[in-house]
């Protein structure tokens, strides 16, 4: 949903990192503490923390990361079908596995939808005997189509799943967030970011060689004659694309985002295609539109006008032949994966077919899947207890807000009035989707694959003109990650995230503050970071600040843009800070409300010591311990270039701008992660 929504996690991988992974898989089972409860006890270790998967020979103050998650990481393979692996994924893994056992069940079910999906799935027999057959008629549409009749096939792609040269959504307006608007977005990349297809750096130029025969083993598997020359071509045409694309930085930019336009103004900045075909066929037709970065929509326009047909028939072969891969006979899934999968993010092997008919019924007939599973796996006493967490950590954040010595007392009023207007979304939404015109047919996975498409797209676009859908989560209560909106000025905590390590009812109240707490107070301060402050109480994008406000917060998020630019990752590749900026503010200001909530349920007096850990001890412990990650390299490289979160160890490490951190650690100049007082980030 346009930049107005970010999560605690990337999409790409449920996010979050650690050390340097190894690159080969392993031989057994990841060594990581099991994620279900037993016993009277808590599930990790004695009070929340699993103190075994820590490095003592570490000082803290050299590498608070390693000295809380360092035996782990050293211990901890990556599976084999994971780019990255962490305690994300353990809780994912149990999601799955539950959900596995939700469908498994309905599968002989024949009045069951998410049964019959997920059985054609499945069923990889008869996926192999229909071949091609099921993709055929949309292969042959766009064989014939001509450059009149491109602007509506795009369209008509969009509306079946596969990748475009334009991002088209239904969504809130950001200026007026009580009605619906069409935004358009750049696209047309078929590898990860622009900077796959134009940095030097030597190790992309292996993927960029990669991709292109990726590219002509796909047009082979169409029945393509001349697949070599053709994906030169069209690796050249996505290159010029890439170069009028946006940055990343400018991209997450909520003002220079907003460009609302007149049709006819659309069409006399980016001449060289029919936007009015395009939008009809999208059946998204209105008078304005919000176009996020009008540069690229114009060159990427300028440049179709300027590319042979076969070319843009090819892209889109391409693109139907990998957005369809897992519904299409197997040499083509596996090719699909050899790139996608291995190549760009280095994982040797593919998930068992089980874990992805999860996931595509999941997402499919996601609220279908999602009432059974919260109605069986999240009691009410979690919600409960999630939700008195929430109000202790905005009260906390209400009470840094009064207390900031660079706000103006008037925004002050402002800012209080927005942390009223909080909408908390725990669990699971209030109200679930009518999937009755969905049409799930046994034994047709590739037919399934394409009408979900169609319907998410159909149920998007028609929004146009309604009230705004304020229930609607857009986020699975099956997902291990949490998320801030701010049209709608709402934090969303999705079941699959309440449990250990984030939280555990019988662990330490620290350890919970420093997991679950210091991420509810993340998505809180998100609607206070470079981009979540631009929006007032109402969710409007509007400068509510003053200017002085604005220089000032300017100024204080430069020293941890700086502070992130410096830290490598990878040889040559380091941390963007500017990209990371809005994550890694949210981490500092989310983690210190938590602390203040943490110290306020103490009533004044000390936290117990336990197992020879103070209190501040344990909280930071349970801060470090959600973020353990191992990457494979390949899959950190792609981290580093696209995503807006920083890797685990760098995210883990933030508390080096906690002054309570350092009184629990005793961290001393000299040591590496020692900042003097005067050079930690304080901002909220």
């Amino acid at each position: 949903m346009r930049f107005t929504v970010v999560t605690l996690t990337s999409l790409l991988a449920l996010l979050p990192a650690a050390l340097l992974a190894q690159s080969a898989p392993p031989a057994s089972a990841p060594a990581v503490p099991s994620a279900t409860p037993s016993g009277d006890g808590p599930t990790y270790g004695t009070f929340g923390f699993d103190a075994a998967g820590m490095d003592r020979a570490v000082k803290p103050g050299d590498d608070f990361y390693a000295f809380a998650n360092g035996t782990w990481a050293k211990n901890t393979a990556i599976p084999a079908d994971e780019s990255n692996y962490g305690a994300f994924n353990v809780l994912q893994d149990l999601s799955r596995e539950r959900t596995r056992g939700i469908l498994e069940a309905a599968k002989g079910d024949p009045a069951s939808k998410i049964g019959r999906a997920y059985a054609a799935y499945l069923d990889t027999a008869a996926i192999e005997r229909a071949g091609l057959a099921p993709i055929q008629p949309w292969l042959t549409k766009i064989r014939r189509v001509d450059k009149a009749g491109y602007p509506a096939l795009l369209a008509e792609a969009d509306r079946n799943g596969v990748d475009i040269p334009f991002g088209l959504y239904v969504g809130q307006d950001d200026k007026d967030p009580d009605v619906y608007a069409v935004n358009l977005m750049q696209g047309g990349l078929g590898m990860p970011d622009r900077d796959y297809y134009l940095a030097t750096d030597a190790r992309l130029a292996q993927t960029r060689a990669a991709y292109q025969a990726h590219l002509a083993k796909l047009l082979t598997l169409a029945g393509e004659r001349d697949a070599a020359p053709r994906a030169a071509a069209l690796l050249a045409f996505e290159t010029e694309l890439a170069r009028v694309h946006w940055t990343r930085i400018d991209s997450r930019d909520a003002d220079k985002t907003y460009n609302k336009m007149m049709l006819e103004q659309l069409r006399a900045s980016a001449p060289g295609f029919d936007f009015d075909a395009f939008l009809k066929a999208e059946r998204a037709s209105a008078p304005t539109l919000i176009v996020a970065q009008p540069t690229a929509i114009a060159g990427t326009a300028k440049l179709i006008a300027a590319t042979p047909i076969g070319v843009l028939r090819d892209q889109l072969l391409v693109r139907s032949l990998d957005g369809f891969a897992d519904v299409l006979p197997r040499a083509v899934d596996q090719e699909s994966f050899a790139f996608n999968g291995t190549a760009l993010s280095g994982t040797p092997q593919q998930q068992e077919r089980w874990k992805r008919a999860v996931g595509f019924t999941s997402s499919a007939l996601n609220d279908e899947v999602s009432k059974i599973y919260v109605a069986r796996y999240f009691p009410p006493e979690t919600k409960a207890a999630a939700d008195t967490m929430v109000k202790n950590v905005l009260t906390a954040l209400g009470r840094r807000v009064e207390a900031l010595d660079w706000m103006a007392p008037e925004t002050k009023v402002k800012a209080q009035a927005k942390l009223a207007a909080f909408t908390s979304r725990i669990g699971y939404p209030e109200r679930w989707r009518d999937y009755s015109n969905l049409d799930v047919r046994a034994g047709d996975a590739f037919g399934n694959m394409m009408r979900a498409n169609q319907w998410r797209h159909d149920y998007n676009v028609t929004k146009l003109g309604k009230p705004i859908y304020r229930w609607e989560w857009g986020m699975s209560p099956m997902l291990v990650n949490a998320q801030a909106n701010f049209g709608l000025v709402a934090i969303t905590f999705p079941a699959a995230i309440l449990q250990p390590p984030f939280f555990d009812p019988k662990a330490d109240p620290a350890v919970n503050y420093g997991g679950i707490g210091a991420v509810i107070g993340h998505e809180m301060s998100h609607h206070f970071d470079d981009q979540g402050a631009k929006y007032d109480a109402r969710g409007r994008l509007t400068q509510w600040w003053t200017d002085a406000d604005v220089q000032k917060f300017k100024a204080l998020s430069e020293r941890l843009v700086k502070q992130y630019d410096a830290y490598e990752p990878l040889p040559g590749m380091h941390v963007k800070g500017e990209l990371t900026l809005g994550e890694n503010s949210a981490d500092l200001a989310g983690l210190a409300a938590a602390h203040d909530a943490y110290v306020a349920t103490l009533g004044g007096k000390p936290a117990p010591v336990i197992d020879g850990f103070t209190g501040d001890q344990r909280f930071y412990l349970g801060w470090a311990q959600v973020w353990r990650r191992n990457y494979r390299e390949a899959s950190l490289r792609q981290r580093l270039l696209t995503d807006p979160h920083a890797p685990s160890e760098q995210r883990g490490n933030i508390v080096r701008n906690m002054d309570p951190w350092y009184s629990a650690y005793k961290a001393q100049a000299g040591e590496k992660l020692y900042l003097a007082p005067d050079a930690r980030a304080r901002i909220w």
